[in-house]
């Protein structure tokens, strides 16, 4: 009993503590270095090569250079309508009636007539498969009441994504003032846009149709069909951009995503984005942690006794020749003192490769636990004393 209470007598001196451990917030390395590679995205103004959860960018070539865009525009649009329909503010089923506008624009599109309804789910696969410009305005009038509000959306997710970009429509099409990305601009959204994983039930389709199948869809994305991995993305063509693709592809636990702009030909940006796939798949990999679950932390001086641990950060990209080299070494202190904010670092995940040290990850805290106060304190005194328990 005496041993008891002297636990006790510890705990309310500890009480005044604070978890101090691993203050500053630990963040993973960067180790993917830019290694010598042949010259890829020839005949194309920019090229950009990204592993899709990192984000590192493994190849570019003039990746900010702001260049006319085309179709590829719609991964913006697309990634509205996927955003709208995740958040619960539209639905698949909801039924479009075209507008006047919407049925005007020309380019690649389904021939929508003034007045004509049909799905959400029609328009979204129209615009990702066939790249329908009446259907992306359609969707865009949908979702926002006009092309010129939803364009404003557009530019307002840009901003949110860090990115300074201007879009003038939701089509890509040569308008008076043609918008301009960068290839990293579009990295960037294509990135955003294949976090929601069900778009690629659309980005995967080769031929469909709509109109209760009287209409037919063939993918402009060649590399669906003929690159083994591709989940989508998004194809463009016009005078002034000439030949654009956002292509990404999966194999085995990475996923790239390779874009390519100002293309001299069809075939040139289709080769330059498996030039840039290829080169990708063999020499990097991506190492997902093995840490497995992490127990439960004690906490002194706190309203609990324990909280539960996560770790922090996805998968390490690295050259594919060390991906069975990495050593990871766990770094957690023996206990907490509370008070332990919900989030809060408590310990890292140290990765190395022979030796060298080449990213962390921190260890946080899943729960929240208040420092207890002398009457918190002294009631599990009471408890233990006469109840044999502390809570």
């Amino acid at each position: 009993m005496k041993r008891k209470l002297s636990f006790l007598l510890v705990i309310c001196m500890l009480a005044g503590g604070v978890c101090t451990a691993f203050a500053e917030e630990t963040t993973a390395v960067p180790i993917a270095e830019a290694a010598a590679s042949p010259e890829l995205g020839a005949g194309c103004s920019s090229v950009l090569l990204m592993e899709k959860e990192t984000g590192e960018v493994l190849y570019e070539k003039e990746a900010d250079k702001k260049v006319p865009i085309a179709s590829v525009t719609k991964v913006m649009t697309i990634l509205l309508v996927v955003e709208a329909i995740d958040s619960g503010r539209i639905q698949k089923t909801d039924v479009v009636t075209v507008s006047e506008n919407a049925a005007k624009k020309g380019g690649s599109q389904i021939y929508l007539e003034v007045g004509e309804q049909m799905s959400v789910h029609d328009l979204l696969k129209a615009v990702v498969v066939a790249s329908a410009n009446d259907g992306a305005v359609a969707l865009g009038e949908f979702l926002s009441g006009s092309e010129t509000v939803f364009v404003e959306a557009m530019n307002h997710r840009a901003q949110q994504l860090g990115l300074e970009v201007n879009f003038v429509n939701p089509t890509g099409l040569d308008d008076e003032s043609c918008h301009v990305l960068s290839a990293r601009d579009v990295a960037v959204i294509s990135r955003e846009l294949i976090s929601h994983e069900w778009i690629k039930e659309y980005t995967t389709i080769w031929m469909d149709s709509v109109r209760e199948g009287a209409f037919g869809l063939t993918n402009t994305n060649r590399l669906v069909r003929f690159y083994e991995g591709t989940t989508g993305l998004k194809t463009g063509s016009t005078s002034k951009a000439k030949y654009c693709i956002s292509a990404t592809a999966k194999r085995g636990e990475m996923e790239l995503i390779a874009v390519v702009l100002g293309g001299e030909t069809s075939d040139r940006r289709f080769a330059a984005a498996k030039e840039l796939f290829d080169y990708g798949f063999a020499n990097y990999a991506l190492h997902k942690p093995q840490v497995g679950e992490l127990e439960n932390m004690q906490i002194y001086g706190g309203t609990a006794d324990a909280t539960s641990l996560a770790l922090q950060g996805g998968g390490l990209l690295v050259k594919k020749q060390d991906a069975q080299k990495i050593s990871e070494e766990i770094v957690l202190p023996e206990y907490l003192i509370a008070p332990v904010a919900l989030g809060a670092n408590v310990g890292e995940v140290i990765y190395r490769i022979d030796g060298q040290e080449i990213a962390r990850h921190a260890i946080v805290s899943v729960e929240s636990v208040e420092r207890a106060d002398i009457a918190f304190l002294f009631r599990r005194i009471l408890l233990l004393v006469f109840c044999g328990r502390v809570n």
